[in-house]
């Protein structure tokens, strides 16, 4: 269907639209390669599986992500093998390694990239920074992508619900003229909620954004200061996280999710609604400039060259590692830990 906001009009697809069982009968002769078993491959491999297709997981042997692949029941041999293996078995290639896996495995995997060939991907980084990634596919395959807007892990645990994320859609290169009706199937196949249609330059230029401003970045800055400011004036942790982030997880956030941000104003007090009202907008304007310097460093590439640089060291996950445990051992996020052991047990 059509949606206009305003002047802007886009394609938004829907299960009524695109039935599974099309999406089914579209890619009935296709054996789909799902590269990775990390943080999409889960999620998108067993959506697939349970959907009806005929999936195939590619991994590296000896790994966490393999044993994980081997416990939700994939079999060696069968329908999981090296990435290798899996990469001339498939006539989809899902690339869902991270980004830092598909900069090293891409000289290996364009040596399976075959005449008719389709190649997938999840997320734009690869291709909009092939200066820096050197991933420079050949002409003669259909290239698209679809970006669930949400974690594997979500993707999986609301299809099991009978729900869905929410996927954008792109298509890079058209060889076989039937690019869309792939990439369609793709996206109802794993799952999706709903499909909106982008590029692979504004998919990553939105992701990278997002990640560092609401979705992660700035929403934990914005939780740090608030909890630090309530501690400084003598609340206690357990006050101060329950202001900053639990009533904002557990309550507030699902009635966003609901019926927009006006109806979870409607639904607190008058006193909530006027100071929400009054400071909103001092929040806007302070982060604006903030915002906008992140978009121009994102679409300058220095972002990506920022990530590939740090990604790229022999010891990264080591240090990645560190940052991470510096997070968890805070003492906003240790007595999160604990509060959240004290939630009623459904």
């Amino acid at each position: 269907m059509k949606m206009t906001f305003g002047s802007f009009k886009e394609n938004i697809i829907t299960r009524k639209e695109f039935s599974l069982k099309t999406a089914q009968r579209i890619l009935q002769k296709e054996t789909i390669s799902v590269l990775g078993y990390g943080v999409q491959g889960p999620g998108q491999s067993l959506n697939l599986r349970d959907n009806g297709f005929s999936v195939i997981v590619g991994q590296r042997k000896n790994s966490i992500s393999w044993d994980k692949a081997l416990k939700d029941g994939w079999i060696q041999g069968k329908n999981l093998f090296s990435l290798e293996e899996a990469s001339e078995r498939g006539s989809i290639l899902m690339y869902l390694l991270s980004d830092a896996g598909q900069i090293s495995f891409w000289p290996t995997l364009k040596k399976y990239l075959n005449d008719g060939n389709s190649l997938y991907f999840s997320h734009g980084f690869g291709l909009t920074f092939n200066k820096q990634t050197k991933i420079l596919p050949p002409k003669n395959i259909d290239i698209f992508l679809v970006a669930p807007k949400g974690s594997g892990t979500s993707l999986r645990r609301l299809f099991q619900d009978g729900q869905g994320v929410n996927s954008s859609y792109a298509i890079y290169q058209d060889f076989s003229g039937q690019s869309l009706e792939k990439v369609l199937s793709l996206g109802i196949g794993i799952g999706s909620g709903y499909l909106f249609e982008t590029t692979f330059k504004n998919e990553v230029y939105s992701d990278l954004v997002g990640e560092r401003g609401t979705l992660m970045g700035a929403i934990q800055g914005i939780f740090a200061a608030q909890y630090q400011v309530l501690r400084e004036h003598g609340h206690s942790p357990s006050e101060s996280f329950n202001e900053t982030v639990e009533e904002l997880t557990q309550s507030l956030m699902p009635l966003v999710s609901e019926n927009g941000m006006d109806w979870m104003y409607e639904n607190c007090s008058t006193t909530a609604q006027r100071g929400a009202l009054d400071w909103w907008k001092k929040f806007r304007d302070l982060n604006l400039p903030i915002f906008r310097k992140l978009y121009q460093e994102v679409s300058s590439g220095n972002e990506a060259k920022n990530v590939i640089e740090k990604n790229s060291h022999p010891d990264y996950r080591i240090q990645l590692q560190k940052e991470l445990n510096q997070l968890k051992n805070s003492e906003l996020w240790k007595i999160g830990e604990l509060i959240r052991k004290l939630r009623p047990k459904k």
